[in-house]
């Protein structure tokens, strides 16, 4: 019998819309229910290619035991925290407040008018070892309800209180120690044997790798990037990442990244995509190369939809089983391969034994492969040959709710793949799926939404599904110079402003202006598995004022930089994306304006910019097709009047500006290495 999940378009909420649990969407209904018969919500939140999940479900909420309890005494409510991240963010808060900790599935117990009294992650049915059991605490929680409802409000309005305290943003830190106080921080939780920071699980965390290339370079430090490669190379040579197929999972279980928790998300692997690529870009190492190409030709083949729309991800699980699909057995390989030399060459690369690596099967990897780096075209071609087996398998299961922000993210990593890699295709992909976020994520008023799933466009976007999708603008405008994208990103920008600004006290709400408000109104700082939507507005706001030389968004940058500086004082190495935007904003980046006859960018940019070693630096093309459009963006390009013939450039540097000139041999700096000195 199904419950009210069945016409949701979530494949998460559908996985439980034949649950015997009476499942809910968060709805008016939900609630309006729960006060009428005066229960309390049973809240339950996770996302459809989470492990945990698929066991708290398989062993609960699939249970006739358990849903007898949940629909007596109880209005259960199911959301996807993937397209609903708003009420995701301020449960987890409650929950990490109340416990300490937090994860999938979030389980919440609160009040019909949606105040928390009960918070924790997986529960098993009944209780083992120091784990409260589900049907204990139902059991206890319906009994305190009925009989000392007081004190479970207090407890409520007790968490409501830490969760609205103000953090003090009068005084901000000075940016220049804070970024060394995050670096120090890194450092010391570095792991010198296989990299990354902390002990197992361990997670990619790949904004904290770009920070410290980023910081290699600003405060003179090879330490930082000598860090990011050993954790790069690391990662790559593991079995988190799919030696196979491309692409990352989302953690490693281990210290030696190994043994990943196997589902593959897509923001992670937009993310490792962007780390892979600096990394490339500043030492040319091309196994930081191959592995960006593999993560993205993975998301090519296996995530991204006919029109362009790049999906979720991919599950943990295969016929029930966390990893059966990516495993294999000596015996399994030498079949598939057929051939003895080929088997053995195979699996003295890969790792792979008798013994097995993994619950007696084998996680291919390069571990322990000293000539990891070494490229064999017949290598390669084995490598093929498995995965095209591994295809056959039983498929696992797809996400493919197409979200904004992940999107975002991806069309950011495509678009600098194709410049830096100078690859079209890559580009190509960046282009269609930001034609896809216009045309499929904006409802009829221009207001941006979180998720497509079966031609159908939901849910409010918030300020990182804006964030991101703004800097992927100010991306596909950076690496192509086409006026148009930084029109639409100016645009978006203001709306962005217009939705989550914080006037009073500065930084960006979490969730807009124009949605039914929570309990609470965050402004989400933290950059956990992605950077948080105020780091990555600190980086839109900065780049829109250094090439429109808007005053209006200086002043926001400022104000931004100011809110980001006080919030994240307490634990730096926590706010790496906002260390970043602190640090470009202390370093006052060139500007470079080229002026030409004709309405394509000279190739002799395109070639300057792809070189490393020239630092920050803030580009504009005017030509005869764009001269207008750019003088309303940018104002001051007027005094820069486009030539009759051949090209001009005009570069200012210290808000000084030099003489123009009309060959970049001719006029700009050399690059400069990683020490700071010109290149020969």
């Amino acid at each position: 019998m199904s419950n009210h999940l069945l016409r949701e378009k979530s494949p998460y909420l559908l996985q439980h819309a034949e649950n015997p649990v009476d499942w809910y969407p968060w709805s008016h209904e939900a609630f309006e229910k729960a006060a009428r018969e005066d229960k309390p919500v049973f809240l339950s939140i996770g996302y459809s290619t989470c492990h945990w999940c698929h066991v708290m479900a398989h062993e609960s909420f699939e249970d006739q035991e358990v849903a007898k309890r949940l629909n007596a005494d109880y209005v259960p409510v199911k959301v996807d925290r993937e397209e609903r991240p708003e009420i995701d963010l301020v449960y987890m808060s409650v929950c990490q407040a109340m416990t300490g900790q937090g994860g999938w599935p979030l389980t919440i117990i609160m009040t019909p008018d949606k105040k928390p009294f009960f918070a924790g992650t997986y529960l098993p049915k009944t209780s083992r070892r120091n784990m409260t059991g589900l049907l204990e605490l139902l059991s206890t929680v319906s009994e305190i309800w009925k009989s000392d409802r007081k004190r479970l409000l207090n407890m409520s309005d007790q968490i409501l209180a830490v969760l609205r305290r103000t953090p003090d943003a009068s005084s901000p830190a000075d940016p220049e120690a804070l970024a060394r106080r995050g670096y120090e921080e890194l450092r010391a939780a570095f792991d010198k044997a296989y990299g990354g920071f902390g002990r197992a699980p361990k997670f990619p965390a790949a904004h904290n790798l770009l920070f410290l290339m980023r910081y290699r370079a600003w405060a003179d430090e090879p330490q930082a990037l000598a860090m990011a490669e050993k954790t790069l190379s690391s990662m790559a040579r593991g079995g988190i990442h799919d030696q196979l197929g491309g692409g990352f999972s989302r953690y490693s279980t281990d210290q030696m990244w190994l043994v990943p928790h196997f589902e593959k998300m897509l923001y992670d692997n937009a993310l490792l995509t962007l780390a892979y690529l600096e990394g490339y870009r500043l030492t040319g190492n091309r196994f930081y190369q191959r592995t960006a190409r593999q993560i993205l030709d993975y998301v090519r083949r296996e995530l991204t939809g006919p029109e362009g729309g790049f999906y979720c991800g991919q599950d943990a699980d295969s016929q029930g089983v966390e990893g059966k699909y990516y495993v294999f057995s000596e015996e399994e390989i030498g079949r598939v391969l057929g051939n003895r030399q080929d088997q053995e060459k195979f699996c003295r690369r890969y790792g792979i034994t008798k013994e097995g690596n993994f619950e007696g099967a084998n996680i291919p990897n390069l571990i322990h492969n000293p000539d990891y780096e070494q490229v064999d075209r017949e290598m390669d071609a084995l490598c093929r040959r498995l995965y095209e087996y591994r295809l056959k398998r039983l498929p696992l299961h797809r996400d493919d709710k197409i979200l904004a922000s992940w999107n975002a993210l991806m069309i950011i990593a495509c678009a600098k793949a194709g410049f830096l890699l100078d690859y079209p295709g890559y580009l190509e992909m960046a282009r269609r799926a930001q034609v896809f976020v216009e045309q499929k994520l904006f409802d009829e008023n221009g207001r941006l939404l979180v998720r497509y799933r079966q031609g159908e466009s939901a849910f409010p976007g918030n300020l990182d599904d804006y964030a991101f999708y703004c800097l992927a603008l100010l991306t596909l405008y950076e690496v192509t110079l086409d006026a148009a994208y930084l029109e639409l990103a100016v645009n978006r920008a203001g709306q962005m402003v217009e939705l989550f600004w914080d006037e009073e006290r500065g930084g960006f709400y979490f969730y807009g202006s124009d949605v039914p408000e929570l309990i609470d109104r965050p402004k989400e700082l933290y950059d956990g598995a992605m950077p948080s939507g105020n780091s990555a507005a600190a980086h839109v706001l900065a780049a829109l004022a250094d090439l429109t030389a808007n005053q209006d968004w200086r002043s926001f940058a400022d104000r931004q930089l100011d809110f980001l500086a006080a919030g994240i004082a307490d634990l730096p190495s926590a706010h790496t994306f906002s260390l970043t935007a602190l640090m470009d904003a202390g370093e006052p980046g060139d500007q470079l304006v080229c002026v030409s006859a004709r309405n394509e960018v000279p190739g002799e940019l395109y070639a300057y910019r792809r070189e490393p070693g020239h630092g920050r630096m803030s580009i504009l093309f005017k030509c005869p097709d764009n001269e207008n459009q750019l003088s309303r963006l940018a104002p001051f390009t007027r005094e820069y009047p486009v030539p009759d013939q051949g090209t001009c450039y005009y570069l200012c540097q210290n808000h000084t500006c030099g003489l123009p000139f009309t060959s970049l041999s001719q006029g700009m700096p050399g690059p400069r290495d990683l020490n700071g000195k010109e290149k020969a």
